[in-house]
């Protein structure tokens, strides 16, 4: 079986929550790492373990990413680490895939489900290597983890969504 390690260069990892009811506020982290157990070709019998460390957040605003590391949103100094274990991987499609597993924020687990498209392998022409790809979409309750910070708005609703949205784009170098 070849090993699979991941190319954080070419890859990132984003999420997006509602604002103010009418926009959406993003970031990315800059820090995360994914281990990958398995073939490229078997993705169903593969495993995948993904952390990602609180401390590495950028919303592009330092007073805002020091607010969602302390105690009102991921309390990164007591839980350091995101966390995301596969339990279960189901194929949907030809190139789309069901990743099921145990996702951990601020010391709460619950069961989560993303979606992943596999966007297949290439060579590349800098070392010849063979590189495969990945997009992964999902999104959680921020709430089911002890995340319930807000603000009621004059206008009526909550400063923020309840729904965090993640994307990631993952290249693995397959050697």
């Amino acid at each position: 079986m070849a090993s699979v390690a991941l190319d954080k260069v070419h890859s990132s990892l984003d999420f997006q929550i509602k604002h103010m009811m009418v926009s959406k506020a993003k970031g990315t982290f800059q820090n995360f790492d994914v281990d990958f157990d398995g073939s490229i070709e078997d993705l169903e019998n593969a495993s995948v373990k993904v952390v990602i460390p609180v401390e590495s957040i950028d919303t592009g605003q330092k007073d805002r990413d020091d607010h969602l590391k302390n105690g009102d949103f991921f309390e990164a100094e007591n839980h350091p680490n995101l966390e995301f274990v596969s339990k279960k991987i189901e194929k949907i499609s030809d190139d789309e895939y069901k990743f099921t597993g145990d996702f951990t924020m601020k010391g709460v687990t619950n069961e989560e489900t993303f979606t992943v498209e596999y966007n297949g392998t290439s060579k590349s022409p800098m070392d010849g290597s063979t590189v495969a790809g990945f997009d992964v979409e999902g999104k959680i309750n921020r709430e089911a983890y002890g995340v319930a910070f807000n603000a009621p708005l004059e206008t009526g609703g909550v400063m923020l969504g309840r729904d965090v949205k993640f994307t990631g784009n993952f290249e693995f170098i397959v050697e």
